[in-house]
């Protein structure tokens, strides 16, 4: 195998988030309105914009050596793939998207087993149909092009399992989730091949290793300040840290600089204890990676 690495970035919603990601874990890629091969910054990479719904299959086939898409299109292919690791994107929203079985609030089914001979509508047919035979449960699953929600509100099927994540739309259409068929994140996945050739999954993993480092750092930020010496045992006591907060000694003075790591949401609570506790020259800076 070459030494380049064939990386699929989702096309879609995804999009501009995992550039955005790549670009703090250190990769610059640009993509054209006109083009879906993304330039990148990495003469070791060539990049693809691809579906999420399609990146299991190329990926699985070869195509592309590694790429992100959510779960629920992974597995609604049954791709035989190699899942790296989770890419929970707080851009895009922290919570899991759940796939759900819908029906009408006043319909009587209250259990799958309930839909014995039912049509249900769906974007995920090929994991829909498989869950009910799993069960036993005989059932028609029919492909739905969008405005999923309205084809059982208009009897147009008995139920439908749509995509989620905290359930208030269905609610608000008169609509009600009898139960979770699966819950997705974005994941990073790998073809077999390429997870066996040496370089190419050092590459993978140096990638996942820094996108994850990318994320960690997500709503964290670094705050420095210099205080008395004296002050230190109670600034540190208040401070938060990934460990504990790094304290070097300033020269030539009895004053000591503090250095940690915290959530920015935190730093408009603590400021005002730390100037209370003598704390000077306070420094609040950005974080791309945390380690």
């Amino acid at each position: 195998m070459s030494n380049i690495l064939q990386f699929g970035i989702p096309k879609g919603s995804l999009e501009n988030a995992t550039v955005d990601l790549f670009k703090k874990a250190g990769w610059q890629i640009s993509i054209s309105s006109r083009s879906y091969f993304p330039g990148i910054d990495d003469d070791e990479m060539s990049c693809k914009l691809i579906r999420p719904q399609e990146m299991g299959k190329y990926v699985q086939r070869g195509t592309i050596d590694a790429g992100i898409a959510g779960r629920d299109w992974v597995r609604e292919n049954e791709s035989d793939v190699i899942e790296v690791c989770e890419m929970v994107y707080s851009k895009v929203s922290r919570r899991p998207a759940r796939w759900v079985l819908v029906v009408n609030k006043d319909s009587q089914v209250q259990k799958p087993e309930d839909l014995h001979g039912a049509t249900i509508s769906t974007e995920l047919v090929g994991f829909t149909k498989r869950y009910f035979a799993e069960r036993n449960i005989p059932v028609t699953v029919e492909f739905s092009w969008g405005a999923t929600e309205a084809k059982v509100v208009d009897g147009l099927c008995d139920a439908i399992v749509e995509v989620t994540e905290t359930g208030s739309t269905i609610k608000a259409n008169g609509l009600r989730i009898v139960c979770e068929l699966m819950e997705s994140v974005p994941v990073l996945v790998v073809n077999k091949a390429a997870w066996a050739d040496p370089w190419k999954r050092e590459k993978i993993e140096t990638i996942a290793k820094l996108l994850k480092s990318a994320l960690a750092a997500e709503g964290m930020v670094g705050l420095k300040l210099n205080a008395p010496n004296s002050a230190v045992e109670a600034i540190t006591r208040i401070l938060p840290s990934l460990n504990q907060p790094t304290v070097a000694h300033l020269f030539n003075s009895d004053w000591v600089s503090v250095e940690s790591v915290l959530p920015e949401k935190d730093v408009r609570k603590i400021v005002p204890e730390l100037l209370k506790l003598g704390a000077q020259g306070i420094v609040e800076y950005p974080l791309n990676k945390i380690i």
